[in-house]
């Protein structure tokens, strides 16, 4: 099966300072009536959007039933602390981790005999590669992805240990999504979208089936979303069979393309800009998500990259689950008080996904307790005469905090040439704690600069 066809639109095209095509420069605008061509997902077309239908959920669950994982959805220990009861539904226990298992398996089987010959393709910087690289040598099926050179070496790594044919390409994932559909079309690949295709969608929506059965008596959902697949699986389903259960989905504030789509009335293309919920940042959302999930979707909330940092702290201290932060924004929702009429209401919120990068992992952390209060910054100007910094030392010790950094500078202080200005990093227990040093440094110095924007 192909996978795609051609549109010969010339919508999009550019010129070169020639006046020749951007895309094939040896046709000249001037001299050519022939306009490039663009390779559209045929399963996945903006002019004619498919709506996924609950039965195509039900035949995933039976079809998906042997090889994925049943996610234990248990009551968290930051209920009381939020005011409700929580249930995570912990997808990031997946052998690849994270929810995108489902989809991908169940595209895979839902291949024609000679398709699963020749194999699928698809692209991908993340969790999609890993689940369809995975499924696809546990079921026998040549798998080829694209990655983007920005794509986490970690996760290459993974797939290409899974036995797939892995091909780094293009700066982002749209030139790996466009190389990815010609090799496609050349080769006889299905494509396969990681948030659009009409099966990966059904097979997201298992999740809401698995919900249902173990808490039953659920009064809301909360569901991360990027491109929209797992939203509209899981809406599909959980609507479908209890109405009155409340959807809501959940964006990062650098990338809120749904809630931006949804207002619009169609799929419109959204800045993204860097951020923790790296896996939802999806400018375009899909097309056949956006179909599905528009008149299942209760409500849509936009999360702070501070609340979200602040979840994935939570997560690890209390759940003792590493999250990353695409399968935290849920917890970051109600961290930052978004949702209040959920208090008291049994609610659901899926962590859908632990691919964290390590690196990432530490900086969400520290930025977590800057957001906590429990990591302070601040300038104070102190005596350079012998004992002065010793003093400040002391002073912060006597009162509970613990110094991480400090440094200290002459050359730029205003005031007299006996004075020293440091710069001081320091551990607190909480916010309140925090407040208390900043009011004893105040009593004992003149010259005190609290916060971050004084560095």
């Amino acid at each position: 099966m192909s996978t795609g066809h051609k549109r010969t639109s010339g919508a999009g095209r550019s010129l070169n300072g020639e006046g020749k095509s951007a895309v094939n420069p040896e046709i000249s605008s001037s001299s050519s009536p022939v306009k490039p061509e663009t390779l559209v997902d045929i399963f996945c077309d903006p002019e004619n959007p498919k709506k996924v239908q609950f039965q195509e959920v039900s035949a995933a669950a039976y079809k998906i039933k042997t090889g994925i994982f049943r996610t234990p959805c248990s009551k968290s220990r930051l209920s009381g602390q939020l005011g409700m009861n929580i249930y995570f539904k912990k997808e990031f226990l997946q052998f690849t981790g994270s929810f995108k298992e489902r989809g991908a398996r169940y595209a895979l089987l839902s291949l024609t005999p000679e398709q699963k010959k020749i194999g699928v393709i698809a692209a991908s910087a993340g969790n999609h590669a890993l689940a369809l690289c995975y499924h696809g040598v546990d079921l026998g099926i040549p798998v080829t992805v694209v990655m983007p050179k920005i794509a986490p070496l970690m996760k290459v790594t993974n797939c290409r240990t899974y036995g797939a044919e892995v091909i780094i390409h293009g700066k982002s994932i749209f030139e790996s999504r466009e190389f990815a559909m010609k090799m496609g079309k050349e080769n006889g690949k299905m494509y396969i979208n990681g948030y659009d295709h009409p099966h990966i969608i059904a097979g997201q929506g298992t999740m809401g089936l698995e919900i249902l059965e173990q808490v039953p008596d659920l009064d809301a959902c909360i569901i991360p979303v990027g491109g929209g697949g797992l939203l509209a699986g899981t809406a599909l389903a959980i609507k479908n069979l209890k109405p009155d259960v409340q959807v809501i989905g959940v964006e990062s504030e650098n990338c809120p393309s749904f809630s931006a789509s949804l207002k619009a009335k169609k799929a419109v293309y959204t800045e993204s800009l860097s951020t923790l919920a790296d896996g939802l940042a999806v400018p375009l959302v899909g097309v056949n998500a956006l179909e599905t999930a528009k008149d299942y979707t209760d409500k849509m909330v936009v999360v702070k990259e501070e609340s979200i940092a602040l979840a994935i702290l939570r997560l690890i201290e209390v759940e003792k689950s590493v999250i990353e932060g695409a399968g935290a924004v849920g917890l970051a929702a109600v961290i930052e008080g978004l949702l209040p009429e959920l208090k008291n209401k049994k609610v659901v919120i899926a962590l859908c996904g632990g691919n964290i990068d390590t690196t990432i992992l530490g900086r969400a952390i520290e930025r977590g307790l800057a957001v906590d209060g429990r990591l302070v910054r601040f300038v104070v100007t102190v005596s350079d005469r012998p004992g002065g910094i010793a003093e400040l030392a002391k002073l912060l010790s006597h009162n509970g905090a613990s110094i991480k950094d400090m440094f200290h500078e002459r050359a730029w202080l205003k005031s007299d040439v006996f004075s020293v200005q440091v710069k001081v990093v320091a551990e607190t227990r909480d916010q309140e704690h925090a407040d208390e040093i900043h009011t004893v440094l105040k009593a004992n110095y003149k010259q005190v600069a609290w916060g971050p924007r004084y560095f």
